[in-house]
């Protein structure tokens, strides 16, 4: 199910006077941040300005990854899909949770070695990853062998349906006394003595000790009205499903121009494999010299895009009052058109990598607007100058995998409790202390 704004509100609590916590932001970080929250005996509320889950959350391919993780990330990976598997069985709804594994093909030596690379993270964290040789990759794709000098293979990593996934979370967690309103946007936060007081949501007033800003793509602008600079641009990626197709691969692969993911339904996500696009807008030129490291990794990847709106991006509205209704109420869910491009080069590469799969026809097609940061890791801190306010944004296209893992720490981090990962990589401060922007595997 893709959410628009004319989606039917399925979570609709009423507002309280006052909460320990108050999540902005119904996608997996948020919703998995309450979770661990509410476990803890904490009282939260999730407020969203669309649907739970209405935005990346559900758009995202469905891999549980942790093969080719920057080396901060791992831990908490790891913890993640080890949370998803836990979860999976106590969720009323079939989430589609499988550990079938994730395969990269590699067509090359060069790409071999990039791949033999990650090897020494993998073993320090005692994965089963290992490469594999063209017969190998063979075994496992079942169609056109022949074509690939190997590739990389993590048989402990997984999958599930997105779309299914966060909605069946949110619904057991309000069924444990957590409070979800969709269709209310945060408009500010409040304080009152130098922290945290309060949150101004477009229904009234709530009192609170702690906010986290889990807003996703929307988050750097949520920011930028309280005078915080976050570095974050977003990118759209496209996504397909077939039909009922043949099993030619249980799990998610990685397989020249496209990705694959078997579906629940007996079909297959289809991406095209690192074809993102990003619009232009101010926030392009404000972070230029930021993104600059992260772009030239990429630049064959990513594609400017001027048109739609540029005038309304390149002007946007960076500032307003707790008594005006803000940009999050104008735009309650971001629902980007599919790229056609996008959806030739998924059919150009199908019908040349996996020729089976290539006369399916896609059922459908959408589109979802990634958060990004200058360094592809996701920002995991509280802000300075606002004690009580935490921010949990940028994940960069990983947020469904992690997204469990993520929501542990952020809660740990809510109570004050020590951090069980080393967070240093995921400070807000990286991006003005004159830290190197360095992205983690391009892989």
């Amino acid at each position: 199910m893709i959410y628009s704004d004319q989606s039917p509100i399925s979570f609709q609590d009423p507002l309280p006077e006052a909460v320990d916590v108050v999540i902005i932001g119904g996608g997996v970080i948020g919703i998995s941040t309450a979770w661990f929250l509410n476990l803890s005996g904490v009282s939260v509320l999730v407020c969203d300005k669309g649907r739970v889950a209405g935005e990346q959350s559900s758009r995202n391919w469905g891999w549980i990854r942790q093969q080719a993780r920057d080396p901060a990330e791992l831990p908490i990976v790891i913890d993640s899909i080890n949370t998803w598997e836990a979860l999976a069985g106590g969720l009323k709804s079939n989430i589609g949770f499988t550990r079938q594994g994730v395969l990269y093909v590699a067509e090359t030596d060069a790409q071999m070695a990039a791949q033999e690379a990650w090897l020494d993270t993998a073993a320090q964290h005692q994965l089963d990853t290992k490469m594999l040789s063209g017969s190998e990759v063979d075994a496992l794709i079942k169609d056109k062998p022949g074509q690939w000098k190997g590739g990389m293979f993590t048989a402990s990593d997984g999958r599930a349906e997105p779309f299914k996934a966060v909605p069946a979370l949110a619904t057991v967690l309000r069924e444990r006394g957590a409070l979800i309103r969709e269709a209310c946007a945060v408009r500010s936060v409040e304080t009152q003595g130098g922290r945290v007081s309060g949150v101004i949501t477009e229904h009234g007033r709530v009192a609170t000790q702690s906010v986290v800003c889990a807003g996703g793509a929307w988050s750097t602008l949520f920011m930028a009205n309280l005078g915080v600079v976050l570095p974050q641009l977003t990118v759209r990626a496209t996504v397909a499903r077939t039909g009922p197709a043949p099993d030619i691969y249980q799990g998610n692969a990685s397989i020249g121009e496209v990705a694959i993911r078997r579906r629940q339904d007996g079909g297959y996500t289809i991406a095209s494999s690192n074809t993102n696009e990003h619009f232009i807008s101010a926030d392009s030129f404000r972070y230029f010299f930021k993104f600059l490291p992260a772009l030239s990794a990429s630049a064959r990847y990513i594609k400017l895009r001027f048109d739609e709106g540029l005038v309304t991006r390149l002007l946007p509205t960076r500032r307003w009052h707790d008594d005006q209704v803000s940009p999050f109420e104008i735009n309650r869910v971001l629902n980007p058109a599919p790229s056609p491009r996008a959806i030739k080069l998924m059919h150009e590469g199908l019908a040349r990598r996996l020729p089976q799969l290539a006369p399916i026809p896609f059922e459908e097609a959408w589109a979802g607007m990634i958060d990004v940061t200058p360094d592809v890791v996701p920002v995991m801190d509280e802000v300075a100058a606002y004690p009580g306010l935490y921010v949990a944004t940028g994940f960069s296209g990983h947020g469904f995998g992690i997204g469990p893992g993520a929501g542990r720490v952020m809660a740990d981090m809510v109570q004050g409790k020590r951090a069980i990962h080393d967070l240093s990589r995921f400070r807000l401060t990286r991006f003005s202390d004159g830290s190197r922007m360095q992205p983690g595997p391009g892989l």
